[in-house]
C-alpha cells in the first residue's frame, strides 16, 4: 500500500459520500449522544432507530489487530484505508458535541420535565420495537418468540436494579467505563442507567460538566481507556452473532427493547429514597398511572405520538430509500 493516497484510504471504507450524507450522518451521531446522557435511554437505541446499528457494529469491528499493527509501524494510510472512518468520525463528533454541550440540559429536563422527557422517548422505543419486530425472518417460530421473552426479563431485570455506593478508585472508573459502553451498544439497555446503579453518573458526568480541571481530566481519561477497551471487545462478539445469528440477535434485541420500556414509563410513583452525599437519590420506584388528566398529560401523549410516528416515518424513508438504491 506504498502508493496510497490519503484520498483513496478515506473512501475506501463504508460511509456518507456527500455533504448532506455527512451532515445526517453527524446529526444520528448528536441524537445517540443525547440519548447516552439519560439514564434509561441508550445510544443503541437510536442508531437501530436511525437504522446504522449494523453499520455501527461492522465500523467498530474494523479496528483489530492489524490496525494497531499498521498504527505501531506508523503506516497511517493503511490505518485509514482498514478502518471505517468516513462512518466513525463525523457519528463520533456528533455525539462528542451532544454529550459536551448537552450534558446540563438533559439534566435539567430529567429532573425538572422528567414527564415530557421520558414520553418522547417512551414514544421512539415503541415504534423501534416494531421497526425490528419487521426484520425477524420468521415473526412467529418458537425459538425467536423464546429469545424475545429472555432478552425482555433480563432487561426488564437490569432497569429494576437499585443503585448503590461505590468506591472512586481508578481501577473502578475503568471498570465502570467497559460496563458503560457495553451497555450503550445494546438498545434498550442504558449505559447512563448502569452507571447510575454502579454510583457513578453523577460523578462522571460531573467530570465532563467541567473537563479542563486536573482531577477530571484524570477521572476522564480513565473512563475512556475503559470504554476503549469495552468497545473493541464487545462489539466484535455482537457484530459475529448478527452475521452467524441474526434472526436470533435481532429477537433478543427486540425483547430487550420491550423490557427496557419498564424504565421509560413517564408516569412513575417514589416508593423509596435515600440521602447519598447530601443528595437524594431514588432507590425504588413504581410505575403508575396519570393521577389526573391535566396540560402535562395531554403534553406527554402527544410526545409519545410524535416520538412514534417519527421513527415510522424515518423507518418508511429508510425503506424507500434503499428500494431505490436497488432499483
Amino acid at each position: 500500500m506504498s502508493d496510497l493516497s490519503w484520498k483513496k484510504a478515506w473512501h475506501d471504507g463504508p460511509g456518507p459520500s456527500t455533504p448532506i450524507e455527512y451532515l445526517i450522518h453527524f446529526i444520528k451521531g448528536f441524537c445517540m449522544g443525547v440519548a447516552d446522557l439519560i439514564p434509561g435511554v441508550s445510544g443503541g437505541t437510536i442508531a437501530f432507530i436511525t437504522g446504522i446499528y449494523e453499520g455501527l457494529l461492522e465500523a467498530v469491528a474494523s479496528i483489530n489487530k492489524d490496525v494497531f499493527k499498521s498504527l505501531l509501524t506508523f503506516k497511517f494510510k493503511e490505518v485509514a484505508s482498514k478502518v471505517h472512518l468516513r462512518f466513525i468520525i463525523p457519528l463520533g463528533m456528533g455525539m462528542v458535541l451532544a454529550i459536551l454541550s448537552l450534558a446540563r440540559v438533559m439534566h435539567y429536563l430529567i429532573k425538572e420535565q422528567p414527564v415530557p422527557t421520558w414520553a418522547l422517548f417512551f414514544g421512539l422505543i415503541a415504534a423501534s420495537v416494531i421497526v425490528i419486530w419487521k426484520q425477524l425472518e420468521d415473526h412467529f417460530h418458537v425459538t425467536n418468540l423464546l429469545m424475545i421473552a429472555f432478552g425482555a426479563l433480563f432487561a426488564y431485570f437490569i432497569v429494576g436494579l437499585i443503585p448503590v455506593n461505590t468506591p472512586d478508585d481508578w481501577w473502578f472508573i475503568y471498570l465502570c467505563g467497559v460496563i458503560g459502553i457495553t451497555a450503550m451498544i445494546l438498545p434498550g439497555i442504558s449505559g447512563s442507567f448502569l452507571l447510575l446503579i454502579l454510583g457513578k453518573y453523577e460523578y462522571i458526568t460531573g467530570a465532563v460538566k467541567n473537563p479542563l480541571i486536573p482531577d477530571n481530566m484524570v477521572i476522564l481519561f480513565v473512563f475512556l481507556c475503559g470504554t476503549g477497551s469495552g468497545l473493541l471487545g464487545f462489539s466484535k462478539i455482537l457484530n459475529w452473532l448478527m452475521k452467524h445469528y441474526h434472526s436470533l440477535t435481532m429477537a433478543w434485541l427486540t425483547g430487550i427493547l420491550i423490557g427496557s420500556m419498564r424504565k421509560v414509563w413517564p408516569w412513575k410513583e417514589v416508593l423509596e429514597t435515600k440521602i447519598i452525599r447530601g443528595k437524594v437519590k431514588i432507590l425504588r420506584e413504581a410505575n403508575v398511572m396519570p393521577p389526573e388528566i391535566n396540560n402535562e398529560v395531554w403534553l406527554a401523549v402527544g410526545l409519545i405520538i410524535v416520538g412514534f410516528v417519527a421513527v415510522l416515518w424515518m423507518d418508511h424513508h429508510s425503506s424507500q430509500r434503499k428500494t431505490t438504491q436497488l432499483a
